[in-house]
């Protein structure tokens, strides 16, 4: 009877060792397979980044060697790029931006550029409105941004837009106030220059008023605080 519990003990041993050995093997066995993709992905990933760095540096190549032209930054300052025009009108060509600018995106598209010329009274076919945006579509995405609709307008005050083209027809009849004969239009350089100095007076004559304005308001404010504090320790004694 002894002998018989005691044989059943060592195969019930034999029966858990064998089973212990099988999980400690599936167990190897998953671990490698961990490993294994998990060097399979850092592979993917070295692959990948040697790709892009790849594309990154032909294309410096290419600009340097001049077959690509760089990409302009998103974010411009329109009055250091665009000095020919003053704030003022600046600012009245960026109203009009927004205006027209109906997805609010940033960009007018072929939609709201036929909508702008039909509210201008210059209706456009749809291959002239796409002419339109492609004189001044740098990054030919097929929209204007605002630097390029800005662009309308310089090339308008430089002489540089055909007397047929629809751009042209959009400056003449927007309600903004720009000389057709700008400051790369003058016929020498000295013209040009005097004109530019000229230009750059207006500006920080324009700058200085802002300025001023700002300051006659703040002193207002202050002024009608003053006041409203008297009048309010006047009720309280």
């Amino acid at each position: 009877m002894a002998s018989e519990e005691l044989a059943q003990k060592l195969q019930r041993r034999l029966q858990l060792e064998e089973s212990g050995a099988a999980v400690e093997g599936e167990g190897v066995a998953a671990k490698g397979e961990a490993t294994a993709g998990a060097e399979a992905e850092r592979s993917c990933l070295t692959a990948s980044a040697d790709a892009e760095l790849s594309a990154k540096l032909c294309r410096r190549q290419d600009i340097n060697e001049g077959a690509a032209q760089p990409r302009r930054a998103s974010v411009f300052n329109p009055y250091t790029e665009f000095k020919e025009f003053s704030r003022r009108q600046i600012k009245d060509m960026e109203r009009m931006f927004r205006l027209y600018d109906s997805g609010r995106d940033g960009y007018i598209d072929l939609m709201e550029l036929k909508l702008m010329m039909e509210k201008l009274g210059a209706p456009q076919t749809h291959l002239g409105l796409k002419n339109m945006i492609k004189e001044v579509d740098e990054d030919f995405d097929g929209k204007l941004s605002f630097r390029e609709f800005l662009l309308i307008f310089h090339k308008a005050a430089a002489g540089e837009l055909e007397e047929d083209s629809g751009l042209l027809t959009l400056a003449k009849l927007s309600e903004i106030d720009v000389s057709i004969e700008g400051v790369k239009g003058a016929k020498n350089f000295f013209e040009a220059k005097v004109q530019a100095l000229s230009s750059a007076s207006k500006f920080e004559a324009e700058i200085k008023a802002e300025q001023d304005e700002r300051k006659r308001e703040e002193e207002e404010r202050k002024h009608r605080r003053a006041a409203f504090r008297e009048l309010k320790s006047a009720f309280t004694q």
